[in-house]
């Protein structure tokens, strides 16, 4: 006996699903680039705020270093002044312009280097303002320098009249700039803080999203392995099932092949062998010396009627086997005679409908919906105790249906289990379905009939 394919589980599930192992690293993934992106979101925003307080305090140091220096300046050429004026020597005029001349360029380069420490436009006018004072201050300087022939009560008049003034309003105004650099310079920093709670709050937000999210990837990664875990189990029981099913299978088909073989033993032991033995019998009864003619002729027709009856009966033990009509003239011929066979073997009527059936099937699908109908009208004759059956068969381009009811007794089938694995019957035409990648599908109750519905795909075998 040729070995039996085992049946195939039903593997949607795992075609369609992921496995737990992936379900959990994709989980594990998600959760480590939340985890990861929060982090380094936050990192970011830390060092952006690090970074502009830092070149804000810098740019603020700078900028009071130099105004400093240039109140330093500014003070330094008044003390150079005084003591020109009031100790006045013409041989000394050119070199104290000269230090004037570069203490005051010393002033408007160090004005020329500042920055302003948040650009406001207080700032920027208080800048120009501080340089125009000390241009002007430079110019009060070196025009009292040109005066050098004044008596010292004329030359302080003149300090006290043009040159502290202005030197006064420069150091003002320097004065006033750095203020307005200390008030940027805090608003600033109450900025940066405004701007370290906000960057907490959102890191704490993402933080919190994440871990939402993490928590949301936990549940959906045990409810999903819990759910691989349930299909698991039942697919499991499935196997169990089946491999139940192919044993009781096998079993099924030695004891139907010992019945077979025993069967065609016992015909041609009873029918054929008896046959021939009357044959001899009729044939030495005609060779006999004193046998007349009638006796002869009627012996010779006994010996024909003998001979068409061992034709018929090995014509019956070949139909069994395999029809030849199935070969020569096709699936719903051979049907047919099928059914009208078992209809008066067994006093069912049987009817027979089909669609588009013109053209003949592939012959191991038509031998395998014969052989289906074939168990079926065996499962009929046994339990259903029918009075009608009703076989139709319908092809379209991708499949062929083949749907059997009878008004039988039916069943009921067994509290979440398959109808189509209570029988031996209903096993086989499963399995013989399942081999050609088909189904089927069984609709019964008690006191209700049964109802078989077979789905065989054509081309995909």
């Amino acid at each position: 006996m040729p070995a039996l394919p085992l049946p195939q589980a039903d593997s949607g599930d795992s075609r369609t699903g992921l496995t737990i192992r992936a379900a959990l690293f994709l989980g594990f993934g998600v959760t480590l680039a939340l985890w990861l992106a929060a982090g380094y979101r936050l990192a970011q925003r830390f060092s952006d705020v690090e970074s502009a307080a830092a070149a804000v305090n810098a740019r603020y140091l700078r900028a009071q270093e130099l105004l400093r220096d240039v109140d330093t300046q500014v003070r330094l050429g008044s003390v150079l002044l005084r003591d020109a004026m009031l100790a006045p020597d013409s041989t000394t005029v050119e070199v104290d312009r000269s230090r004037l001349e570069g203490i005051c360029a010393a002033a408007q380069a160090d004005l020329r280097q500042y920055v302003p420490v948040v650009g406001s436009s207080g700032e920027r006018d208080g800048l120009t303002r501080l340089q125009r004072e000390v241009e002007s201050y430079r110019m009060a300087t070196l025009a009292v320098l040109r005066a050098n022939d004044l008596s010292p009560a004329s030359a302080r008049a003149i300090l006290e009249q043009r040159v502290v003034p202005q030197r006064e309003m420069a150091l003002r105004t320097s004065t006033r700039v750095q203020a307005l650099n200390r008030e940027a310079f805090v608003a600033q920093t109450l900025s940066t803080a405004q701007v370290y709670r906000a960057a907490q709050r959102a890191g704490w937000q993402q933080l919190g999203a994440a871990l939402a999210a993490n928590l949301a990837i936990g549940i959906w990664a045990g409810v999903y392995a819990g759910r691989l875990e349930t299909r698991l189990r039942k697919q499991r029981a499935r196997d169990l099932q089946l491999t139940s099913d192919l044993h009781r299978l096998s079993a099924k088909i030695v004891s139907a092949q010992e019945d077979e073989r025993r069967m065609i033993a016992r015909e041609l032991h009873d029918e054929v062998g008896q046959t021939l033995a009357a044959i001899r019998v009729e044939l030495a009864f005609a060779q006999r010396p004193q046998a007349d003619a009638s006796a002869i002729a009627s012996r010779i027709e006994d010996v024909r009627m003998i001979t068409e009856g061992a034709l018929h009966t090995i014509r019956d033990l070949s139909h069994l086997l395999h029809p030849a009509v199935l070969d020569d003239l096709g699936l719903v011929p051979a049907l047919e005679s099928l059914a009208s066979g078992f209809g008066a073997r067994h006093g069912v009527a049987v009817e027979l409908r089909h669609e588009h059936m013109e053209t003949r099937l592939e012959p191991d699908l038509e031998t395998a919906i014969y052989r289906i109908v074939q168990e079926a009208l065996n499962n009929v004759s046994k339990h259903a105790h029918a009075q009608t059956c009703l076989i139709s068969i319908a092809r379209d381009p991708d499949a062929v249906r083949v749907v059997i009811d009878d008004d039988g007794v039916g069943f009921a089938a067994e509290p979440g289990g398959d109808a189509a694995r209570q029988g031996l019957g209903l096993i086989g035409i499963r399995e013989r379905a399942a081999l050609l990648g088909g189904s089927l599908s069984v609709v019964t109750a008690t006191g209700r009939g049964t109802r078989l519905v077979i789905e065989l795909p054509r081309g995909r075998r």
